[in-house]
């Protein structure tokens, strides 16, 4: 069966029962009195019965209208019932989403950048759950490009087009040795100094391969690695194994159980700072989480 009448119908009709009139109706309803009574006449057709008797002095509602008008008040109240239902489900939506910070991040400053400035964050009574994109340079900057990360944290050799590279603070690369190692003893060291030790590098293709091979190309210093690693967590097991030394972020080396000293001829560092797609426009939390991030820095 098809329905040819909709809930404005019903609001109508129910004005006028409760008013009387359909001039009060009309009233009520914000509408022209023609209006009210197209709406009317239009259940009327719709039901195919007669809902008011009209005569000049009175209005009065048939069997068909008090019939009517429970099942109408039931029908405008589901509706509303669920308009408001749909609604709250959005809103709860919306907060659910904004509640949620995607970081994209290099595995290397978690610790010294990324935990204090999400303490500070909760010190200052945001309770947003963070959710961790954590992969090397080139994945951080993808997952910001994509929109599936609010906001980067990492080191680019190459600015991607579409985003903003804001730094924070420069990284070293130092050399990462065993503790019994005689470099351990050392503040400073160059290249030079390795002498037959076993050199461990990060893959070709990292970003911090790139610097590392643009410097010794500059410095013009022969360079022969015996092992190229992915992360720099397998660089400092095998640092801490006493299988050779690495060079290696400075901020990578902060809780590894191996001794550092800093590298000259050549002198590296690596910019780290903070990336973000162009024209995103940050929600509160996502602001409040960059500034703690400054913060710390």
């Amino acid at each position: 069966m098809r329905i040819n009448y909709d809930f404005g119908d019903l609001e109508a009709f129910l004005a006028v029962k409760e008013t009387g009139s359909f001039h009060a109706a009309a009233q009520r309803l914000n509408l022209s009195q023609s209006a009210v009574t197209r709406r009317v006449q239009k259940l009327e057709d719709a039901l195919g019965s007669q809902l008011f008797e009209r005569t000049t002095r009175s209005l009065k509602p048939t069997l068909a209208a008090k019939r009517l008008q429970a099942r109408a008040e039931a029908i405008l109240e589901d509706a509303q019932e669920t308009t408001r239902a749909m609604r709250d489900e959005s809103v709860e939506f919306a907060h659910q989403r904004g509640a949620v910070i995607s970081v994209a991040t290099i595995a290397t400053v978690v610790a010294p950048l990324l935990l204090p400035a999400i303490r500070a964050f909760r010190a200052n009574g945001h309770t947003a759950r963070i959710r961790f994109l954590d992969g090397s340079a080139n994945e951080v900057a993808e997952a910001v490009v994509a929109g599936e990360a609010d906001f980067g944290l990492c080191s680019i050799p190459m600015l991607e087009p579409l985003t903003e590279f804001v730094p924070l603070f420069d990284d070293r690369i130092v050399l990462a040795v065993p503790t019994e190692h005689p470099l351990a003893k050392r503040a400073t060291a160059s290249l030079n100094d390795l002498g037959d030790t076993p050199l461990i590098l990060p893959r070709r293709g990292t970003g911090n391969r790139l610097l590392i091979d643009e410097a010794i190309a500059r410095a013009r210093t022969p360079l022969s690695w015996t092992y190229e690693v992915g992360r720099s967590t397998t660089a400092l097991e095998l640092v801490e194994n006493g299988m050779g030394v690495a060079l290696l972020p400075q901020s990578a080396t902060r809780s590894a159980n191996v001794a550092t000293c800093a590298l000259t001829a050549p002198n590296i560092a690596r910019s780290v700072g903070l990336l973000s797609r162009l024209g995103q426009k940050d929600t509160p939390a996502v602001a409040a989480l960059k500034t703690a991030i400054r913060s710390v820095v």
